[in-house]
This record gives C-alpha cells, structure tokens and sequence, in this order.
C-alpha cells in the first residue's frame, strides 16, 4: 500500500514537500524537483535550511508550520535552491501532529516562477518606456484626451480612466505617473477583478502577522506604492464592502493593516480605470457614488478603436513592424481586402484585438508580404453568420473608396516631398509617420524619389 501512495505522490502535478519536526525532508516529489531544478539525492534526509536559501526577514513556511503548529494558506515565497537559482511557489502547509506532539510538515506548492518574472520584466519595461510618446495615433479624439491626460501630470490628483477592455487605459495610468513629479517613485497596478474578495484586502492594505491562520507580516499595495502611484484596474469589479474601505483610506490618507492596531500614513496618488460608464455602474450597484466623486477628480475618456478609427493604418504598421522583428519576417502591409475589411470591423475588442488579428495572421504566413484575406484568423473570414465578410457590394463600395483614398494619399505625400527636397525625414515628420511608414506608402504607390 506504501507503494502505491509513493507513486500516487509522484504523479501529482504539484509539488509535495514533507520534513520532519527537526525540518529534514521526507518526502519530494517529481513535481517538485522540476520547479526547483533539484534532484531527490540534493534534498531527500537533509535540512531544507541546509539546501535553500531565503530573503531577507522571510523564512521557510514548512518551517513556520511547524514552529507555529498552523496551515499556512496561499502564501507566495521567493526563495534560491543550492545553486542560487530563484524560485518562487504558492504555498499551502499543514502541519502534522500525532498524539499532540509535532512530528512533520507538508507543503502542497504551485510554481510561478515564470509567471514572477515575466511580470517583473514587463514592469521594468514598462516603467522605463511606457510615456504619451508610446500612444499609437494621430486622430482628433485620440488627441484631446492625450492633451487632457497630460495636464493631469501637473497635479497630484486623483484621476478615473473609462474605456472598453483593450483601449490601452493602463497606458495612458502609466504616462501619467511617468510624466509627473512621482516619476521616480513606485507605480504599482492592481487589477481588481484578477483576485477573489478573501485576498484582495489583504493585498491592498496588507496583513500583521496572526491576522488570520498563516499570515504574516506584509505590506500591502498601499504601503508599496509610498510616495508614488497607485493603479486600481477595473475598479468595478472590487466588492462594495471593500469600497468603502478603500473610500476611508482615500479620504484620512492613512492605512491599517489587517490584524494591526495602528495606522500608517500613506502619500498615494490613486489612478482607477473602468471598463463601462460610471453612471451605469453606480446605477447598477457596482459603484459607490462618493468612491466615484473621491476618484474622478479628473477623468479621462479613452476612446475605442472604432471612434478613432483614422489611427487603423499607422496601428496596423506599428503591430506589423513589431512582429517582423519578433517573428523574424518582412511583411509589408495587409491586402486592400483586408484593409476594407479593417476598416469596417466594429473591433469590440479595441485595440488589443486590432493586435491579436495581425498576430494570428502572420503566424500564417509563409514569404508572403501582404496579409491576406486567408491569413486572417477564421472568425474574420467566416463569422457566425458572414457578418465580417465583405459582401460583393460592400467589396465594389470599398474599393471606389480606396480608390479615392490611394489618389489623395499619393497626391499629399508628393507634395509634402517637393516641399521638403525629397527628404524622406523631414517629410515623415510633416506628415506625421515614422521614416518606415512613409518608405511603405511610397513603395506601395509606387512614388519615386526622397533620400
């Protein structure tokens, strides 16, 4: 029977860690030493504080478990394997008694060592690029709000993004707190709905230790976003009770942790997006009005993609250019009837689905150097009932239009040339377009000339 529980153990999809009362191991399973690159013979009969190192002011859970005689629920851990190899793990830990006396530990964990550090690449990316100058688009509604996001930089005041999922609100947060006197400080982002109501609490005002079974001293978002910004995505999505809190913090600018008698001051700009209409969501019971008053101080209306859909061909070009690079391709542009198709898709999506579609398509892709209509992913060809394939009319509409278009398009780039001795620079930022983006309209027009 002992067999079948080892083998039972060993073909479980999470790691299983088991140490007796003095923390030797016990039991460590397949699954585990893949997360910790480890083999058995590295870590089986010895002291987990012999193989593994951990943070500063952190501890092993399996041997907070056993010194507190508690589970430790859902605690995330950073800690090195003997190699300094950096692993991180959500932890679940009993600990085991037999006639009241302590004789082991178990430790069930789940790896998000990758998910850890594709998150902390993103963020430093983001926090060294991520400025207005990032915005792709030139239209007249995208414009305003830019004009009216930027003047937001110049105060500490709280400010609500409103737009439709994939409108790039997080963007516009993160250009505001870049181009404000809290550039230098922390900007830490939340989304609201990516958590059930048990954690986000804890996540956002923090935790004392003994507040709750496992808990242990840790600042909450409030605490590390001191003196910088904070970015509450999807804000309704976070529970009334919750909000309410969140309205005191807000209002007396101090923070208490769960399971903490005193309070800390915080000095915290509050940046909050939604994806629907404030007066919808109070309506509807999602938002408390005074949270939205306290919040909305400024507020930002992001349009969506097919308000500002001028912006279609310099997105597609910038989508393009990006997945060349990444993809190792050379593709110039979409056909005309895909850009037709473009241009009279709804995009419920916005723009990260304007993204998704160039993406998919140039997975598809052989040497050609035009998206295609069949390159296009089956939805956009096929659609539940033909809705996103361009009827014979529209098709007949669609080309006199480009028609149009292509002549007035040639027509200015022309000009724009003479009155820049065809220097391809200078015309570029007339118009408005990257160096690349000209050189492909000329190409595809057929214009000669510039240097």
């Amino acid at each position: 029977m002992n067999l079948i529980y080892q083998e039972i153990i060993e073909q479980l999809d999470v790691g299983i860690h088991a140490v007796d009362e003095a923390g030797n191991t016990l039991i460590y399973n397949r699954k585990m030493c893949e997360m910790e690159s480890m083999k058995k013979e590295d870590v089986l009969g010895k002291n987990i504080q012999d193989v593994f190192k951990f943070q500063e002011n952190q501890e092993s859970t399996l041997l907070h478990s056993l010194q507190s005689k508690k589970e430790i629920l859902n605690v995330k851990q950073t800690y090195f394997n003997n190699r300094g190899i950096e692993i991180t793990t959500i932890n679940k830990t009993l600990p085991i008694q037999a006639n009241r006396q302590m004789v082991a530990a178990v430790e069930i964990a789940t790896d998000v060592t990758k998910m850890e550090k594709l998150m902390r690449a993103k963020k430093q990316t983001n926090d060294e690029t991520l400025s207005f100058n990032q915005i792709i688009g030139k239209s007249e509604p995208l414009m305003e709000v830019i004009e009216l996001a930027k003047r937001a930089t110049r105060t500490n005041s709280n400010v609500l993004i409103v737009g439709e999922t994939g409108t790039g609100k997080e963007l516009f947060a993160q250009s505001i707190h870049h181009e404000s006197d809290r550039a230098t400080k922390p900007f830490v982002s939340q989304n609201c709905a990516a958590l059930p109501d048990s954690l986000i609490e804890s996540i956002l005002f923090g935790t004392a230790r003994g507040a709750f079974t496992g808990a242990l001293d840790s600042p909450g978002l409030f605490e590390q976003a001191q003196g910088g910004t904070l970015l509450l995505d999807e804000l309704n999505s976070l529970n009334i009770t919750l909000q309410a809190k969140l309205l005191r913090v807000i209002q007396e600018k101090k923070v208490r942790r769960l399971g903490a008698t005193k309070e800390i001051d915080i000095d915290v700009r509050i940046i909050a997006t939604m994806n629907e209409d404030p007066v919808d969501a109070i309506a509807s019971g999602k938002l408390r009005k005074d949270l939205y008053f306290r919040l909305a101080v400024i507020t930002v209306m992001v349009p969506a993609l097919r308000e500002r859909i001028d912006d279609l061909p310099v997105l597609m070009d910038y989508f393009i250019s990006q997945y060349n690079q990444l993809f190792s391709m050379n593709v110039d542009g979409v056909s005309e009837e895909v850009f037709a198709l473009f241009a009279t898709h709804n995009w419920p999506g916005n723009i990260r689905e304007l993204e998704h579609a160039i993406e998919a398509a140039m997975n598809l892709m052989h040497h050609e150097r035009e998206i295609m209509y069949e390159h296009l992913p089956y939805h956009y060809r096929k659609g539940d009932k033909g809705q996103h394939k361009l009827s014979p009319l529209k098709k007949n509409y669609s080309g006199q239009l480009l028609d149009q278009l292509a002549q007035f398009e040639q027509q200015v780039i022309e000009d724009t040339l003479r009155q820049n001795d065809n220097h391809i620079t200078n015309s570029a930022q007339q118009l408005g377009l990257s160096r690349q983006s000209l050189q492909y309209r000329m190409k595809r027009l057929q214009i000669r000339g510039g240097e």
